[in-house]
């Protein structure tokens, strides 16, 4: 594959270079990153943290891109030296792990090498990377993109999905269909377009799969419609995700002698939304059944995924509104619990300058509610326990030049045995975020926080000063306090310098055991402390 993509960026080089007016050369150009992340442990008995043997953690990457005229081509390099704690075990050493050669034409587009793409809203499939999460599955193949005036598109790809710093054995093909009503008929303030997708993956069975009668092969489809009106929105996508295989946890008890559990996957999506006159409404429906969708069957790292299910709940920054983050449930056979169903609404809406609530400069009101349960029954919509459940108010208020304030209440509910039983944990967490702006160059923010529970460590508290002296200099210090039951504080400070594309950050503290999430999608994180350097420049 190397081979190739080299002929590939070879012959690509040479057809820029006089793709423009007969013989004459064009001009291309180099963009780049560079972004390290380094960890130096220690022991810490108070908060249970072990380091590793070496006592260091570096997650290193760059990337190099070309571009000339509708050519481009790129390099990804990294380097795990060695991986960061928390971040899958499966990325180690230095490797240069992505590579690809890309044509783009006013209406197609053709990619050989690495590449990433999803279907849809990734249900059925996605190929993504997030450094946060260590996640990575890239596809290492072909695809080929089509556009007829906004009216059809049509996208096919065919890969092998990367898994940690190799590409597996498992290969993927696909086709994706979009067709724009409204386009072909020139509608001007209607939306109408009807999309579907067909995935097939491929992967060498094992020897119990084979006795099963197991295929080595899995078909899945999505539809998908969008109607657009105006500032009214609707979206709907059923993803039929195929046949899927568990391994059984009674294997050989009561007479049960089936190494795997056959399952099909299925999905159903559906939004309503509103946005006009300073109002968002966001209404959202989901059920899951079965969605995990692997690279590799039997491997329970958190970067084997084809799919992207992000948890449909309010996403938040603040310490400890992230102490139990909300994780879609897929379908885990160890507890029988086939998958999910649930929802939210999310509304906000935008006080006007000059009206008696927004006063002279307007104000931002916000609320969330977002509920799950698991499913009672397969091939049902019947609710079970329930999973989560999260009730938030927020408003945002500008009283000057120099004075913002941000206030935050949520009710978070839980269930620690993710659904096996009915038992639920709850808590109330309150915010408070102010900044100041002293002078054009120099401001202040000050995040206070509390939260109260008569489950798990009871109560805690959180504080957090930020000072930021612009455009170059930023110092913080934080600290969230565990007061209600192992009286552990979980101190940080750092500080940062900022000129042009250079970003360098230094920052030393003491971190609890959790979870890590970007985007609805998390991953644990083991308790550590110890110092910090991060560096990213761009160019």
């Amino acid at each position: 594959m190397k081979r190739l993509f080299l002929l590939a960026l070879g012959i690509g080089l040479c057809g820029a270079a006089f793709a423009d007016e007969g013989q004459k050369p064009s001009r291309g150009y180099l963009t780049g990153s560079f972004e390290t992340n380094s960890i130096y442990y220690l022991d810490d008995e108070k908060s249970n943290a072990i380091a590793p043997d070496d006592h260091i953690g570096s997650n290193n990457y760059l990337k190099l891109d070309y571009y000339n005229g509708k050519f481009s081509a790129g390099v990804q390099l990294e380097a795990y030296l060695p991986v960061l704690l928390g971040y899958p075990s499966e990325l180690e050493g230095a490797k240069m792990t992505n590579y690809y050669v890309r044509w783009v034409d006013e209406q197609f587009s053709v990619t050989a090498g690495t590449f990433y793409d999803q279907f849809g809203s990734g249900l059925l499939f996605r190929s993504w990377e997030d450094r946060t999460l260590g996640m990575n599955n890239a596809l290492m193949g072909a695809r080929f993109t089509y556009n007829y005036e906004d009216i059809v598109g049509v996208k096919a790809i065919w890969g092998m999905p990367r898994f940690g710093m190799e590409f597996s054995d498992t290969q993927v093909r696909g086709i994706d269909l979009q067709f724009s009503l409204s386009n072909l008929l020139k509608w001007q303030n209607t939306t109408l377009s009807i999309e579907g997708s067909y995935l097939n993956r491929y992967e060498k069975l094992n020897a119990d799969l084979e006795e099963i009668g197991a295929k080595p092969y899995s078909n899945g489809y999505s539809g998908r419609l969008h109607f657009g009106y105006k500032g009214f929105s609707l979206k709907g996508e059923v993803v039929d995700g195929g046949e899927k295989h568990y391994l059984n946890p009674r294997f050989g008890q009561n007479d049960d002698m089936r190494s795997y559990l056959r399952k099909y996957g299925n999905a159903q999506l559906l939004e309503l939304s509103y946005n006009g006159h300073g109002l968002g409404i966001n209404l959202a429906g989901r059920r899951l059944e079965w969605m995990n969708s692997p690279i590799l069957q039997d491997n329970t790292s958190t970067s084997n995924l084809l799919n992207y299910i992000p948890a449909m709940s309010a996403q938040y920054t603040y310490l400890l509104m992230n102490l139990h983050p909300y994780s879609p449930q897929l379908g885990d056979a160890k507890i029988m619990n086939s998958g999910e169903i649930g929802g939210q609404a999310d509304i906000y809406y935008n006080f006007k300058r000059g009206s008696a609530l927004g006063g002279k400069r307007g104000m931002k009101i916000h609320a969330n509610f977002s509920t799950y349960y698991t499913l009672h029954e397969e091939n049902t919509a019947k609710s079970g326990n329930m999973l989560y459940r999260n009730i938030n108010v927020d408003l945002e208020k500008q009283f000057s030049r120099k004075f913002k304030m941000y206030l935050l209440w949520a009710y978070q509910e839980y269930n620690p045995s993710y659904g096996e039983n009915k038992t639920t944990h709850l808590a109330n967490i309150f915010v408070a975020d102010l900044t100041y702006k002293w002078t054009p160059d120099f401001s202040t923010r000050l995040e206070l926080q509390y939260l109260t529970t008569y489950e798990d460590q009871k109560d805690w508290m959180a504080a957090l000063l930020e000072v930021n002296f612009a455009p170059h200099w930023s110092i913080y210090g934080s600290d969230m306090y565990n007061h209600g039951d192992t009286k552990t504080h979980y101190y940080n400070a750092g500080v940062s310098y900022t000129k042009s594309r250079t970003r360098i950050a230094l920052s030393y503290g003491r971190n609890k055991a959790g979870y890590v999430c970007s985007g609805g999608v998390c991953r644990t994180m083991p308790a550590y402390t110890g110092g910090n350097l991060a560096i990213t420049i761009a160019f």
